[in-house]
């Protein structure tokens, strides 16, 4: 499953998610399931960006949610927001 987090962050915290991005990534690739983790930036608004992340099952995706890790990552992300998050999650359909 592809995993996507849309979020806007607040002009003056964008390179704080970055460098925060930056140093979790490691992390979340070492969660059992996840075998890819990606930081997206709007090409016309630098204050949009969006998570991409590739999971085995939702079942992996929610034990990585169920995390201290997450949970403490996410707590802090979320003071940085100017917008409320948009999560989707997306199935593969191998035509």
């Amino acid at each position: 499953m592809i995993r996507i987090v849309k979020m806007t962050f607040r002009p003056e915290c964008v390179r704080e998610f970055q460098e925060t991005f930056a140093r979790s990534k490691p992390t979340i690739l070492t969660y059992k399931g996840c075998s890819e983790v990606q930081l997206l930036q709007d090409e016309n608004d630098d204050r949009v960006m969006a998570t991409y992340s590739i999971w085995d099952s939702e079942a992996s995706l929610n034990n990585y949610r169920n995390s201290e890790f997450f949970r403490s990552t996410w707590k802090h992300t979320k003071t940085l927001f100017a917008e409320k998050p948009e999560a989707t999650s997306f199935a593969r359909i191998d035509t």
